[in-house]
């Protein structure tokens, strides 16, 4: 049995302006680092943790910096784990997406299992791709914990899996926010879920959240 430890990042430019990030470097804000040090608190004192790895983009990276600061663990970078690759829509305000690419758009907010980004992933592509990536990780990490750094729809899609719903109900499961965590475990092809959203480390902090904010 693996444990996976998913832990979104923190804060980021993105997030605070309102603009789709997917596949763009968004470097976190001043809350963001200050989530992400929290966040390597929390595990600091209530968790053993064995390995790291990390969406190479920089808002992961940097918010998995201090959890391996605290565990002196190197961070590998996963590709695999990025945010969905948002092709037109990347790095465009979210309120310009609503009013050029409505009808794309409108599945975000009413039909999450068949949203994509114009030109870009699907989320269904986001849930397969990610699904292979924890199981590969998991399986070269059997009976360890591994943090897993990532983004909005990588988690969402790996706790889909670990509360055994199909795609079709991804929007029945709780939204990770910024630098909360998630708990599931791996075990012979199934995903079950341990905890999910601790956010417990945050409640000092301040974090205006707002719906869908990759």
């Amino acid at each position: 049995m693996t444990r996976l430890i998913l832990l979104r990042h923190g804060q980021s430019e993105a997030n605070l302006a309102r603009w789709f990030a997917g596949h763009t470097d968004a470097f976190l804000t001043e809350l963001g680092h200050r989530q992400a040090a929290a966040a390597a608190d929390y595990l600091l004192a209530h968790e053993h943790i064995d390995a790291i790895y990390a969406s190479d983009l920089t808002r992961a990276m940097d918010t998995a910096r201090p959890t391996a600061a605290a565990f002196s663990l190197p961070i590998t970078p996963e590709r695999g784990l990025r945010e969905i690759f948002a092709g037109e829509w990347e790095g465009v305000p979210f309120s310009r997406l609503d009013t050029d690419y409505h009808d794309d758009r409108a599945k975000w907010h009413d039909d999450l299992s068949h949203a994509l980004c114009t030109g870009g992933e699907t989320v269904a592509e986001v849930f397969t791709r990610v699904g292979e990536t924890a199981v590969r990780i998991a399986e070269a990490n059997e009976g360890k914990t591994v943090l897993l750094a990532s983004h909005w729809t990588p988690v969402l899609s790996l706790v889909c899996r670990a509360m055994h719903h199909p795609l079709a109900q991804i929007m029945e499961c709780p939204e990770p926010k910024n630098a909360s965590l998630q708990i599931i475990r791996y075990e012979k092809g199934i995903f079950c879920p341990e905890a999910l959203n601790i956010t417990t480390h945050l409640e000092s902090l301040s974090s205006p959240e707002r719906k869908i904010s990759i």
